[in-house]
C-alpha cells in the first residue's frame, strides 16, 4: 500500500494511492496519517477496508502534504553512505552519527525550499527516510527491528553548511531551518517495498548531482532502527533520515550550494519523485 495526504496546507487529507497518478480519500476510516492513529493501527484498518467502490480523485488536482502529519520526531543519521563519507574527508563512524531536526521542517514533497537569510551554503541530500509504525523501547535484536517499521518514504534533508559545521559545529543547528525537510509524495508500507538495494537520485537544475543506491549504507535499515530505540523512544509516525549519499554541493570543488531560482528533483525508485523550487527568503 502507498499512502498520502492531498489537500491545502493545514487542509490536508488521508489517502490511499491506487495507481500511480491516482487515489481514495479514506478520511471516513482515520482522520489523518499521524501518530494517533497510526498507534491505533491505522494502517492495518485501511488495508483490510473495501475501497474500490471509493470515487478516485487525480492526485494532480491537489497539493502533496507531508506524508505523516506533524510527526513527533525526524531524527538523522549522519555519514551513512561509504563514498559521501569519503568525499567529506571523513572516516566511515564506528557507531552511527544520531542527530535530530526540527519536526516542523517537514512540508509537502513539492512545497518551496526557503534559503534562509543571509546563507550561501544551503545544501541538498537526497535520503531514504524510515516511518515508524509503533513505539520502541530498547528492541531486542535488529532482527527485530522490521516489525516497528510502517514503511518507507523520501527525504531532502536541506541543510545549511555554515551552521552546520563553521558555527561550532552542531549539526542540527543546519538542518532545522523551516522547510528544510520536504518529504513524500507517498508513505509505502513495509510489506510492499524492500528497502536494501535502491536507487537513489537527485538533480539540480536537471544535472545529476547524487546517483546511488541504498547498497552503500554503512548501517543498514534495521541497525538504524535498532540503534537508535537503545537510547531514544520512537513514536508511530517518527520519520528518520538514513543519511545522504555522495554529491553532495558541499563535496564538489568549487563548491555547488543551493541559489534561488533552481529546482531540484528528488527521487528513488519504487517511492516516487518530488521536486522542489529553491526561493529566497522574503
Amino acid at each position: 500500500m502507498k499512502f498520502a495526504r492531498l489537500g491545502a496546507k493545514g487542509q490536508e487529507k488521508p489517502a490511499v494511492m491506487v495507481s500511480e497518478s491516482e487515489a481514495v480519500f479514506v478520511d471516513h476510516l482515520i482522520s489523518d496519517w499521524n501518530r494517533s492513529e497510526l498507534e491505533a493501527g491505522a494502517i492495518a484498518k485501511v488495508g483490510a477496508a473495501d475501497l474500490s467502490s471509493l470515487p478516485k480523485v487525480k492526485v494532480s488536482d491537489y497539493r502533496i502534504g507531508s506524508p505523516v502529519a506533524r510527526p513527533t520526531n525526524i531524527i538523522c543519521v549522519g555519514l551513512n553512505y561509504a563514498k559521501h563519507a569519503a568525499e567529506s574527508g571523513m572516516t566511515p563512524p564506528p557507531e552511527p552519527v544520531i542527530f535530530t531536526k526540527a519536526p516542523d521542517t517537514a512540508i509537502g514533497p513539492n512545497d518551496d525550499i526557503i534559503i534562509p537569510p543571509n546563507s550561501v551554503k544551503t545544501d541538498y541530500e537526497v535520503e531514504i527516510a524510515i516511518v515508524i509504525g509503533k513505539k520502541a523501547s530498547y528492541i531486542p535484536s535488529v532482527e527485530q527491528a522490521p516489525s516497528y517499521i510502517a514503511g518507507y518514504t523520501i527525504s531532502q534533508d536541506v541543510s545549511e553548511r555554515h551552521w552546520q559545521i563553521e558555527r561550532a559545529g552542531q549539526w542540527t543547528k543546519g538542518k532545522s531551518f523551516p522547510t528544510f525537510n520536504p518529504c513524500g509524495p507517498v508513505v509505502v508500507t513495509a510489506d510492499s517495498f524492500d528497502p536494501h538495494n535502491v536507487r537513489v537520485w537527485c538533480t539540480v537544475d536537471g544535472e545529476k548531482r547524487q546517483d546511488s543506491s541504498t547498497s552503500d549504507l554503512i548501517f543498514g535499515i534495521n541497525h538504524i532502527v535498532w540503534y537508535i530505540s537503545q537510547f531514544m523512544e520512537l513514536h508511530p509516525g517518527d520519520i528518520i533520515n538514513t543519511g545522504t549519499p555522495e554529491g553532495v554541493g558541499m563535496g564538489f570543488k568549487p563548491e555547488k550550494y543551493l541559489r534561488a531560482g533552481q529546482t531540484v528533483v528528488t527521487g528513488i525508485d519504487g517511492i516516487g519523485q518530488f521536486t522542489n523550487k529553491v526561493v529566497a527568503h522574503k
